[in-house]
């Protein structure tokens, strides 16, 4: 894996092409977003979307989530009804995953048997060059670097997933890392999966 350090804020263009170079070859990255360090790939190699698959134990019917730059682009993949687009509107960018109907195509373009997808829109500049530059989603887990209390499992995924990599974008320890809130948008109904970071009025008001 190759390393390079990155300010959060004002990431340097030379660098973050060189991630996107890795995503467009089927290559695998590691980078910060505004919860926890990301681990992802480009939505079109399906052989190392396998193997992310495969090394963080994820079931198929259990997909992970994809990292836009837009509600537009979010509109390419899942289906926004006008209520889901006045919350999303509301939480994104942020520190939210909607998980929202997938659009057709989408479940074997992410090798996943779900008809849902999680969208993310990180408040991180980072992020936001990355998938701007790629010019399609990147497919996205949580990998919780520079942060104590791992325990022995959490260990050896993380180190998997370090020898997975092949570059990391390094900013340091994050500010207040924690995993993102995981609201299901169906039928216009509002479902918390998972509560994180995020304030929780922005999905009702």
């Amino acid at each position: 894996m190759v390393q390079f350090e990155i300010h959060n804020a004002t990431p340097h263009a030379r660098i973050v092409q060189k991630a996107v170079d890795s995503l467009e070859k089927g290559g695998s990255i590691i980078y910060p977003t505004d919860t926890l360090y990301g681990v992802g790939c480009s939505i079109y190699k399906k052989s190392t979307i396998d193997r992310l698959y495969k090394i963080k134990g994820k079931s198929k019917f259990s997909p992970m989530s994809i990292i836009c730059n837009s509600i537009q682009q979010i509109s390419e993949y899942a289906h926004v009804s006008n209520s889901a687009f006045r919350i999303l509107k509301r939480c994104l960018p942020g520190p939210f995953t909607i998980v929202l109907e997938a659009r057709h195509g989408i479940a074997k373009l992410m090798l996943s048997r779900q008809k849902e997808v999680g969208v993310r829109i990180p408040d991180n500049p980072v992020c936001q060059m990355l998938v701007e530059s790629l010019g399609h989603p990147i497919l996205n887990t949580s990998l919780d670097l520079y942060h104590g209390g791992y325990t022995p499992e959490d260990e050896v995924l993380t180190q998997k997933f370090m020898d997975f990599a092949d570059i990391m974008l390094d900013a340091g320890p994050l500010d207040d890392p924690a995993e993102s809130t995981v609201v299901k948008i169906r039928h216009d109904e509002v479902e918390i999966i998972r509560e994180g970071k995020g304030d929780l009025d922005l999905l009702y008001y």
